[in-house]
């Protein structure tokens, strides 16, 4: 008996030994679609005491993030996979904050019901190496988290000067650096940045380049990424193709299981970011303006107010139908302001600069404007200008693979053709594939802003989707003035969205009016209340 005893306790010891450990996971997680935005991108992942947020992030996005790894290392999937966007709230456990990938892919899979599958595959990707000589940074002296912080431009700077991006890094690491690069340079760089230098520790170095759109008119003035990576730091950044480990997606739905029914009690939101402090004053009359975000410093110089206003309640800048009551000094006067973030305001974490987080900044910047130039305003429907797909002769060919996701990316299509390279002031190539007409208003709304501020309708009636490519110049291009659907393309090349549309994809945008929210300013101070 006491041998069956000994036998039947190694039995349960041994099966205990081999039980699962329990899956990482969230306390409780508010998930839901992601509400409409001028500018949509993903923002956060990050942990404020016990609470993780990520916001406007497609599911490629959301597994990219939660597995480690490049977006472009998501492969198959629905074609939705890069269209959706989701925000999520969560409650993290107690001291499980380098769990936080593991809790997403928990709530991925009992969310979602994703099934992913690791493979190996030859992907497209920029590699960071070392040059033939010896690195031109300077090893970091002590300890300190990497940043890097973009500059203002010379306030000196002649007219017609060339103009450069230029960022200011510490303490940063190699992989560091190739994130970096492929955040702040992402008109160059259109496929993930992998580290392969070999170099230890961080490093401490400026870099500055041409922007993409600018760099065949600066000519020999100009200098690319490419160029300054190896000028500058002397490394390499060269595009390559190498197996790598992806991720395939074998099965995802596209809407989550409910939230639990008492999630805005169980989950209530945090309170309110908010400026501790904040400096405005007027600027002095040849002053330059830019502005920059420093850790949690903001920081602008010569802006306008209307720029900030159109900034924080996510308003077109070149929608003048989107203030009413707006006074004329809105674009006239100008104000350096110098503000400082308080404890609670979140941060993205996608890049080594750890930025304020967006929405968190927009809506301090509503506060401080409000209180600062005691603005009084109220949102309301009124007749705005819109603008109506319409089947003049259509040029749309059907997309090639109706398996492929629906997207849209800056740049050439297959065929590799580029037509800024020839002509530079047709500054916007847009190339996308398995799109709707509805789809196509919807990107329109994104991509071609000074031409568009309100949701495009679909009255071609056309059915199916289709692959394209859309060649056009910036409204700032156009002369005289943007925003009229009749205009004709400039004589001097460039090329306006509404003749795009019609003259490369057969369709006409007919405008309209209809009715949209305004900000109507019911009262506001040029002069802001004393520091």
């Amino acid at each position: 008996m006491r041998t069956v005893l000994v036998l039947f306790a190694i039995l349960s010891i041994s099966l205990h030994a081999q039980t699962p450990a329990a899956p990482k996971s969230f306390v409780i997680a508010d998930v839901h679609a992601s509400p409409f935005t001028s500018n949509p991108f993903m923002h956060g992942n990050s942990i404020q005491g016990d609470r993780y947020f990520l916001t406007q992030a497609t599911m490629a996005d959301l597994i990219a993030t939660a597995y480690g790894v490049d977006v472009a290392n998501v492969q198959g999937g629905p074609t939705w996979l890069e269209r959706n966007r989701y925000d999520i709230r969560a409650k993290v456990p107690p001291d499980t904050q380098e769990d936080v990938k593991l809790m997403l892919r928990t709530l991925l899979a009992d969310r979602f019901h994703l099934v992913v599958k690791t493979a190996t595959a030859p992907v497209p990707t920029y590699v960071l190496s070392a040059g033939s000589g010896k690195p031109k940074m300077t090893e970091s002296e002590g300890s300190g988290e990497g940043s890097c912080v973009p500059l203002p431009p010379p306030q000196n700077n002649p007219p017609g000067a060339p103009l450069y991006i230029s960022a200011s890094c510490k303490h940063l690491t190699m992989p560091a650096l190739a994130d970096t690069l492929h955040n702040f340079a992402g008109g160059y760089l259109d496929q993930p940045v992998v580290d392969e230098t070999n170099l230890a520790g961080a490093w401490d170095f400026t870099l500055k380049w041409t922007p993409r759109n600018l760099l065949e008119r600066q000519g020999a003035d100009g200098i690319s990424i490419f160029a300054a990576v190896e000028k500058e730091l002397g490394l390499k950044l060269e595009l390559k193709t190498a197996p790598r480990p992806v991720f395939q997606v074998a099965s995802v739905d596209a809407t989550p299981t409910p939230n639990v029914a008492n999630i805005d009690q169980a989950l209530p939101e945090p309170p309110a970011a908010a400026f501790e402090v904040s400096v405005i004053k007027p600027s002095a009359p040849d002053e330059k303006g830019y502005g920059r975000i420093t850790g949690d410093q903001v920081e602008t110089r010569a802006i306008p107010l209307r720029f900030l206003i159109n900034f924080a309640w996510d308003i077109n800048p070149s929608n003048k139908e989107g203030i009413a009551n707006a006074p004329k000094w809105l674009d006239d006067t100008k104000f350096d302001i110098t503000a400082k973030a308080g404890a609670n305001v979140r941060v993205d974490k996608f890049s080594s600069a750890r930025l304020i987080n967006y929405e968190d900044l927009r809506s301090m910047m509503r506060a401080m404007i409000s209180e600062r130039f005691q603005m009084k305003w109220h949102m309301e429907d009124r007749p705005v200008t819109a603008y109506t797909l319409l089947a003049a002769n259509p040029k749309l060919k059907p997309t090639t693979d109706p398996t492929e996701r629906t997207k849209c990316k800056e740049g050439p299509g297959p065929d590799g053709k580029d037509p800024r390279i020839a002509n530079p002031i047709l500054n916007r190539l847009l190339t996308c594939q398995n799109m709707t007409v509805a789809q196509i208003g919807d990107e329109l709304q994104h991509v071609a802003n000074g031409y568009i501020y309100n949701t495009v309708i679909d009255g071609t009636g056309l059915k199916g989707s289709y692959d394209f490519t859309l060649s056009f110049s910036s409204a700032d291009k156009i002369l005289p003035t943007p925003g009229d659907a009749a205009s004709n393309s400039d004589p001097n090349g460039a090329l306006s969205v509404f003749d795009a549309v019609n003259k490369e994809l057969g369709l006409k945008l007919e405008k309209t009016k209809r009715s949209y929210p305004v900000l109507v300013i019911d009262h506001i101070e040029e002069t802001p209340t004393e520091n």
